[in-house]
Order: C-alpha cells, then structure tokens, then sequence
C-alpha cells in the first residue's frame, strides 16, 4: 500500500513550480543540443528529461561545465559554475526571483551548473528596459547585484518574459571579496532603497547565519571569507539604505555594455 505521506510529499513538490524545476534539472537526462557560441566559457544549450520518478515535464536548459571555463586573474579556477548556483540560492533565499533555477550536477563533460532556460520577450527592447528608473522587477536586480557583487551585468543578461516577470542570467563573476559592482544599472545610486528591497535584505540577512541552510549550501560554493563579505554588503545596505554608488578605482560600467 503507498504511503500517503509521501504521495502528498511528491504531489506538492509537483505543484510548485520551481521545485519541479529545480528537481528536472538536478536529476533529469541532459542531451546537449548546441554551443552558444557569443559566451566567453563553454555554454551548452540543452534539453533536459525526466528520469526515473522525476514527473516534471521536459524542458531545456544552459549547462556550464567546470572544464570549460576559462581562467580570470582575479577569481579562482573552477569556481564560475558554484558562483551561479550561488547567486540562484541568494535570489531565492531573499525573494528577489532574478534567477532562474539553477543547479550543480554532473553532465557530459564532467561537474557544471545547469540553469533552467529561459525564453524571454524578444519584443522587449533591452536597451530601453535597462535605463527605465520606474521598473520595479529591474530595480530588484540593482539591489540584488549589490548584494553579490556583481561585476558584470550586461544589458544583454537582462531575461524580461512575458508575463512581466525579469530574469538574469550570468552570475559566474559574482561574490569577489573586493568592491567590484560593474554593471548598466546605475540609474538609482545613492537614491534610497525602497521598502520591498529592505524586507528582502532582512530576509537574506536572518539566514546568513550559522548552521542554517542557506549558509551550509554557501559554504559548498564560496570561500568563508566571501560569504563574510557578502553579510558586510548586505548589513551597510540595511543601514544606509541607498543604493551604492559606483567602485572609484574599478570600471563602473562592462564592456561590452550589451
């Protein structure tokens, strides 16, 4: 006889979205479909099925294997795929939900991340969305940007879908100890937070703590003295309460800015 706790168990991680998702990508067959060639690393486009008892419909899907990636100066070697899932635990953690799902798995070439493909609205001018100063979705990836420090936020990481929801996608120069914010999302520095963006800094902040799950699940990805950096952006974000303002000794804006 089954076990009803464990049939209500599956059927509500059915009913919810994004662990549906999140458990298709983790567990799901992956057959590499393509090369997206304008990434700097190796990024693989994807589809991904069930296996198993996994009933989450087939999807497709990014995958950024370890092997792939080209070394930077100014970030350890291998460490690209673990700061996107990293960034996806943060987004969730706060409720910001400017990162599609996204786990770490082994594929065909070895341990990667593998991110939940996104098709976005190609109606939308991209240009035009990064400088509107009225957007609320955007203003939350100003401020989660802050929090993981990102140094490179491009116009064209910016995923508007259609119901109006916005997405970004990557987060592989994230989490640098060092003050290295970069992106094409400066229109609110200096101008103070608004609330939904305090909430969800002090969402983040009560789980950055020790022994709690977010910050076990950190500890896997980042380096303890990362992770202590972040916990210092987000807490001087609660006091100020402004958006910050450019780094003067790093660029402020990417290149390529699209």
């Amino acid at each position: 006889m089954a076990d009803p706790t464990q049939a209500g168990s599956a059927k509500s991680r059915r009913d919810d979205p994004e662990q549906a998702a999140l458990d298709l990508l983790a567990a799901g067959r992956l057959d590499i479909e393509g090369r997206l060639t304008a990434a700097s690393n190796a990024t693989l486009y994807c589809t991904i099925s069930p296996q198993g008892r996994n009933t989450a419909p087939a999807g497709n899907c990014v995958y950024k294997p370890v092997a792939g990636e080209r070394p930077l100066w100014d970030f350890p070697a291998g460490t690209l795929a673990g700061r996107e899932v990293a960034a996806y635990a943060v987004s969730r953690a706060a409720g910001f939900d400017v990162v599609p799902p996204t786990v770490m798995r082994d594929g065909p070439f070895g341990p990667g991340m593998c991110q939940l493909w996104i098709d976005y609205d190609t109606s939308v001018d991209l240009i035009a969305l990064s400088r509107r100063p009225d957007h609320a979705g955007l203003r939350d990836m100003a401020v989660f940007d802050a929090v993981v420090n990102n140094a490179d936020r491009k116009i064209g990481h910016l995923l508007p879908v259609p119901d109006g929801h916005l997405y970004g996608c990557d987060h592989g120069v994230c989490f640098a100890e060092d003050y290295k914010l970069r992106t094409v999302l400066w229109q609110w520095r200096g101008k103070t937070l608004p609330r939904r963006s305090v909430e969800a800094l002090h969402r983040l902040y009560a789980q950055l703590v020790p022994d709690s799950p977010l910050t076990a699940e950190l500890t896997t990805l980042l380096s303890p003295g990362e992770i202590d950096a972040m916990k210092i952006r987000v807490d001087t974000l609660l006091k100020h309460r402004v958006h910050p303002y450019p780094p003067a000794d790093w660029p402020a804006i990417p290149w390529p800015p699209v």
